[in-house]
């Protein structure tokens, strides 16, 4: 059974219409958990209909878990009882073939703990065409080998795009004082326990497009968004120390988010807290330090084009 872990907050106009591409799904043994995080509008009305299906389950957030996405995910974990968990957010639409392209990849493959796929975004109505042709391509993902492409979102692991098995989840948790950026954290933990998977070259994922976004609300400025982000970038920091996997390109990577996300803070944790060379250290010093003439550049050529 795979468990679909849904935290929702004030998205009555959006729910039905996740839960019936849920509904939709070719693949029928799943179990969809809906932990809401203390909505104010009228949630828990439009899902009663509902709930009369045995596969759904409502459950509210207690004080065990703080508020926040990461905190309703862990509950869901908590009540998972599948042999895989997915993560599908309340205002989003699935491909119907997701869970069954999924499962269909590792069922058989004790080896291979994820199963990641491709992620697209709509704005207003849902009115995409559906691909639901079973011919797939796909590539494996090696977790000591691809880790740093996670980190560096060459090869993104947006929280709705990858199933996994459930025991990846075992002593890996959502940071709950994260409240953006909480799946990068968690992810890079996964990969960096040496934990492989596969991917599939195919769209199964639509996620709305909206300023009311934990991630809309990042790229606007939100402080609350930015300052979880660079809670993130240390915690990976430090994870990569841990396990001595910092290398001079996330040295410079993260150095380099630290100009974008002017944060001091961010910069001082790299430096002090990372073993890598010397000249990794003084080069990426002196990029930070001399960013805002490049930061300049960039905006002269806009300027002048």
């Amino acid at each position: 059974m795979v468990s679909i872990i849904m935290a929702t907050y004030n998205r009555a106009h959006f729910i039905e219409e996740t839960i019936q591409s849920i509904l939709n799904q070719v693949y029928k043994s799943w179990e969809l958990l809906i932990v809401d995080d203390g909505s104010e509008d009228n949630t828990l009305q439009v899902l009663m209909p509902y709930l009369r299906d045995s596969r759904i389950r409502y459950f509210q957030r207690n004080h065990n878990y703080k508020k926040g996405l990461p905190g309703c995910r862990n509950k869901g974990l908590d009540h998972a009882k599948g042999e895989y968990v997915i993560f599908f957010d309340d205002d989003d639409i699935v491909h119907p073939q997701n869970l069954k392209l999924c499962v269909d990849q590792i069922h058989s493959r004790p080896d291979l703990k994820f199963c990641r796929y491709r992620r697209e975004v709509f704005e207003g109505k849902f009115d995409k065409v559906f691909d639901t042709s079973e011919k797939l391509d796909s590539f494996p993902i090696q977790g000591l080998k691809h880790y740093s492409k996670l980190i560096t979102q060459e090869l993104p692991f947006n929280s709705c795009s990858v199933l996994w098995r459930k025991e990846c989840f075992n002593d890996i948790r959502f940071k709950e004082e994260l409240l953006y950026a909480e799946e990068w954290e968690c992810y890079t933990n996964i990969l960096t326990e040496r934990n492989n998977g596969i991917s599939i070259d195919k769209t199964l994922y639509y996620g709305r497009k909206h300023n009311h976004s934990n991630t809309g609300e990042f790229y606007t400025g939100n402080p609350i968004r930015v300052q979880s982000k660079i809670k993130a970038s240390k915690s990976i920091i430090d994870l990569l120390n841990r396990k001595g996997l910092m290398t001079p390109r996330l040295y410079k990577y993260f150095g380099w988010m630290a100009v974008l996300l002017k944060s001091k803070s961010l910069y001082y944790h790299l430096e002090s807290y990372s073993s890598v060379d010397l000249q990794t250290k003084v080069i990426t010093k002196f990029k930070y330090y001399f960013s805002f003439l490049f930061v300049i550049y960039l905006h002269s050529r806009k300027f002048f084009k």
